[in-house]
């Protein structure tokens, strides 16, 4: 599995995939909390917190992450190179685990430069240092987990098909289904009790983690995503290989 994990991390660094995803990344955070006026401005909005960049990261992975993961695999059946990575002494979880830690690895490093946005915040409060930290951690956390789901959704798209925009679209709408489809299809009546239907978005548990407490089941609702299609992911592959 390190083998594979080293290949993806040196192939995002080797190409400007990894650097311009980084990049993406921080300035579209940047201009829309800083610079450009509307509701996600924080020094417009007269609140020294974190909320805008919590409430705007997640519609920023829903595409940022897809186009990471797009090549995971499709890219692979493209090139006729699966079937010799396939062929190697290592098992098929072990690639697709292999896969999806690097991609994992690259969000988290595009992630951590935000860090920034506390120290900043922090001087701006008034009185200085006026944060509430746990609510901060836990979103960061919760942002974690998110991205976590995010790449076991694009990396299963990416076994659907060898071509990489087919494979993006399925993953991006795979990804915006689960962070906000099921809170849509809650505010019908149709499906009867609606937060038993919301619950199952991540939209939900996200913003739960988002209130500071870190409750359990909230982490292994992201994690039972992120298991269930990496197996998926497994699953698909032996298929393939048949």
């Amino acid at each position: 599995m390190f083998s594979i994990l080293k290949k993806e991390i040196n192939s995002f660094f080797a190409s400007p995939i990894g650097y311009l995803v980084i990049a993406v990344f921080l300035v579209l955070n940047g201009l829309f909390l800083w610079l450009f006026k509307g509701d996600f401005n924080i020094l417009d909005n007269g609140f020294a917190d974190l909320s805008s960049f919590f409430l705007l990261s997640p519609w920023i992975f829903i595409f940022l992450i897809p186009a990471i993961t797009m090549r995971s695999f499709s890219d692979e059946k493209k090139q006729g190179t699966l079937e010799l990575l396939l062929t190697k002494p290592i098992s098929h979880l072990q690639i697709v685990l292999g896969k999806y830690f690097g991609a994992l690895i690259l969000v988290v490093i595009a992630i951590l430069p935000t860090l920034i946005y506390v120290y900043a915040i922090s001087k701006l409060g008034n009185p200085e240092g006026n944060l509430d930290i746990g609510s901060i951690l836990g979103s960061y956390i919760g942002l974690v987990f998110l991205a976590a789901a995010y790449i076991a959704i694009g990396i299963f798209a990416s076994t659907l098909s060898d071509n990489q925009i087919v494979a993006f679209i399925i993953a991006v709408f795979l990804c915006f289904f689960f962070y906000f489809g099921f809170e849509g299809l809650a505010n019908y009546k149709l499906f009867g009790e609606s937060i038993y239907i919301e619950k199952l978005g991540m939209d939900f548990h996200f913003k739960s983690m988002g209130r500071g407490v870190l409750d359990t089941r909230d982490l292994l609702y992201f994690l039972s995503i992120t298991v269930f299609f990496i197996v998926l992911t497994k699953l698909n592959i032996n298929n393939q290989t048949r």
